[in-house]
């Protein structure tokens, strides 16, 4: 009996500690965890342009967990493709525009502006990058 209570509470533990590592990933102030608003002025989609936007919001966990990918994808689509993060909690009328129901959503806009692929949840690098690869873009 001892020997099942000693293994409950050691496997707690090692629980909690588990939640306490994940918790500090994720629960940075918003100025650690944060995609820079739009680097892009004007109208989204960006005219000319393959253009990506993710509508999320600075406070969600998995738009929290898309701004390492999203500054990678930036980096390397730079003068490709405009790459957009919209906050729609702070920013309500673009979740309208677009009819998000959930975050983040990314939605995938050809250079003549047209809507060619739409995700919703946590998208990774991989699959960012077939999107953009079937769009033509290397």
């Amino acid at each position: 009996m001892k020997k099942h209570v000693k293994t409950i509470v050691l496997g707690a533990l090692t629980l909690m500690g588990l939640i306490g590592v994940f918790w500090s990933q994720f629960s940075q102030t918003p100025s650690e965890a944060t995609f820079p608003e739009s680097h892009v002025s004007g109208e989204i989609p960006v005219k000319g342009m393959v253009t990506m936007v993710d509508l999320g919001a600075n406070q969600c966990i998995p738009c929290k967990m898309m701004v390492p990918v999203m500054e990678k994808v930036e980096k390397k689509y730079k003068g490709k493709a405009a790459i957009v993060f919209i906050d729609v909690w702070k920013d309500k009328e673009p979740a309208k525009r677009f009819g998000i129901r959930a975050i983040p959503t990314q939605i995938f806009f050809d250079k003549e502006g047209k809507e060619v692929y739409r995700h919703t949840g946590f998208m990774g690098e991989a699959e960012i990058d077939r999107i953009f690869k079937k769009m033509g873009l290397s």
